[in-house]
């Protein structure tokens, strides 16, 4: 004699039927976990080329800020020769006017170049 019970046909053991769900949840389970592990891998990769754009954007700043510090120097050597040459030119145009004036009028002031000109 069989001392298990007689199964019908389309039944399933308990334990078996058990045993099917658990590995669908872990089927379930084990998915989301690599779907997980896709998500973070693409969210490094993310982060690394974040960090690249970053550091490349620093080294551009450190760039951009060499360049300013020399074009400030450059633009104030400019005004400075720029001053001297108009104090030059003044000079120059006050001893003009003094020679063609016969040497009787002294120099006349940047400052003062206006008046002259409103009286011609």
């Amino acid at each position: 004699m069989n001392d298990h019970p007689a199964k019908l046909a389309g039944q399933v053991e308990p334990g078996a039927a058990d045993l099917e769900a658990a590995t669908r949840r872990l089927m379930t389970a084990l998915d989301a976990l690599e779907s997980a592990v896709e998500r973070r891998r693409e969210a490094d990769r993310d982060e690394d080329e974040l960090a690249t754009r970053i550091q490349a954007l620093g080294a551009d700043r450190s760039r951009l800020a060499d360049e300013l510090d020399g074009s400030l120097m450059k633009s104030r050597r400019l005004e400075r020769t720029n001053r001297e040459i108009a104090e030059r030119l003044d000079t120059a145009i006050g001893t003009i006017r003094t020679v063609l004036n016969g040497g009787d009028t002294p120099a006349v002031a940047h400052g003062d170049e206006q008046d002259d000109e409103d009286d011609e």
